[in-house]
């Protein structure tokens, strides 16, 4: 299985958040963070993708150790949330296949992590 794991700004677009699917590859599930699984952008994206949709703790998503942004790790406990969702969402033993990628617009990230 692959889970395409997403970390956005709020107010995000569902535009801008399949703009960050787009450049991470195939995936059969969707996750992220319980705290952002509200946004109106990712309700739609959901609603329209029809794939299973992971809402991790942000206890789950801090069992990772992920470089990146400095205010994901202060405010999550991680620094990169769409990769750490990634993961947890996939279950023990996943692996990240795919590093996260930002849009152009700025306001999403994607990661692919999948079980081997």
């Amino acid at each position: 299985m692959r889970v395409a794991g997403l970390g956005f700004r709020k107010g995000v677009s569902m535009e801008s958040l399949r703009a960050a699917l787009d450049l991470v590859g195939p995936f059969d599930a969707i996750a992220t963070i319980a705290a952002k699984a509200h946004e109106p952008g990712l309700q739609s994206l959901i609603n329209a993708l029809q794939l299973p949709f992971h809402a991790m703790s942000q206890e789950a998503i801090q069992t990772s150790e992920r470089g990146g942004s400095a205010l994901a790790r202060l405010i999550y406990g991680t620094g990169s949330v769409a990769e750490s969702a990634a993961l947890a969402a996939a279950g023990p033993g996943a692996r990240l296949v795919q590093a996260k990628q930002k849009t152009p617009d700025g306001m999403a990230v994607a990661a692919i992590a999948e079980v081997p």
